[in-house]
């Protein structure tokens, strides 16, 4: 079998130069032409915040031995504040509050709690990516109790799932968490 010649790491550093050149330029060609053509609606902002977006997932990615559990969660922030960013943009319409945020932290739970089945045993390596999650999965308790969601549901399913499935990893891994934790600490 024919194998393709591996790429040398000098050859990669050429071509994500060229390409991220090439998005940079794409980047400024959009701008220029949302200015010329349509001043007061930013499509170009949105599509170049997108460019930006798959920049920080594809730099982040090239990375060695990167945790899944990493993947996930850089993710689930990245899209968030994208999120963010165009529904701001869009005119503050409140979709990414009410529903983009919370449907992304329950998939973020979701593979979160596939990893943790089918790597039980690699748990301690997700463990503190999960906590970040949970945390992050506060933010639409956030919103409720300020008011900033107009439709409650949502957040509060997006945090439940979020800490059951904490308490399920626990429960599945609570053999591994105890043995970690005896070997850190010398109980």
């Amino acid at each position: 079998m024919i194998y393709p010649e591996k790429i040398k790491a000098k050859q990669t550093n050429k071509i994500i130069k060229i390409l991220m050149s090439v998005s940079v330029v794409i980047a400024l060609i959009l701008f220029i032409i949302n200015k010329l053509t349509t001043p007061n609606i930013p499509w170009s902002a949105l599509t170049n915040a997108g460019i930006l977006y798959v920049w920080i997932i594809v730099m982040y990615s090239i990375k060695r031995n990167i945790n899944i559990a990493g993947h996930v969660l850089l993710q689930l922030l990245a899209l968030s504040v994208l999120t963010v960013y165009i529904d701001y943009l869009l005119g503050k319409l409140g979709w990414s509050v009410n529903i983009a945020i919370p449907i992304m932290i329950m998939i973020a739970n979701f593979t979160m709690l596939v990893l943790t089945i089918v790597s039980y045993k690699k748990y301690m390596k997700y463990a503190i990516y999960q906590l970040i999650i949970v945390l992050f999965s506060m933010l639409p308790v956030i919103f409720v109790t300020e008011h900033i969601v107009q439709d409650k549901t949502l957040s509060i399913i997006a945090t439940c799932i979020s800490l059951l499935n904490l308490v399920i990893c626990l429960v599945l891994c609570s053999k591994e968490i105890k043995e970690a934790i005896i070997r850190k600490f010398h109980f």
